[in-house]
């Protein structure tokens, strides 16, 4: 069973930095896209940062130049180094991953984490 366990998560005051983690585990074959979401009271979750299997990077405006994504292959985990937090960055992070894994055949699968929560505050 495909699986995405969050850590990293917490309380930090305005200014400070946390840093999320996101392994997958489960039978993978190899894994495309990775993300993290992110979903605050009241409002649409919303995708934060994307990394390719590239390498290549996406990110929303709101965190461009605060926020580092970025992936470890070997390990199938995914990371978000966040910096100079400010109260709007108070969310539900979710992971994501587009993954590819076997069973009968191959397929490619969306997969979920459960969610971390992050409060920016003083």
């Amino acid at each position: 069973q495909l699986q995405l366990a969050e850590s990293g998560g917490g309380l930090v005051q305005p200014g400070g930095s946390l840093r999320l983690s996101c392994a997958a585990s489960g039978s993978i074959v190899a894994i495309n896209a990775m993300g993290w979401y992110r979903q605050a009271p009241g409002k649409q979750r919303e995708l934060v940062a994307v990394i390719h299997s590239g390498g290549n990077t996406n990110y929303v405006d709101s965190v461009k130049g605060r926020f580092t994504i970025s992936r470890d292959d070997a390990k199938n985990t995914v990371y978000l180094q966040m910096n100079s937090l400010k109260p709007e960055d108070t969310a539900v992070y979710y992971c994501n991953a587009a993954v590819i894994t076997r069973a009968t055949s191959i397929y490619l699968v969306e997969v979920w984490g459960q969610g971390t929560l992050v409060t920016v505050s003083s």
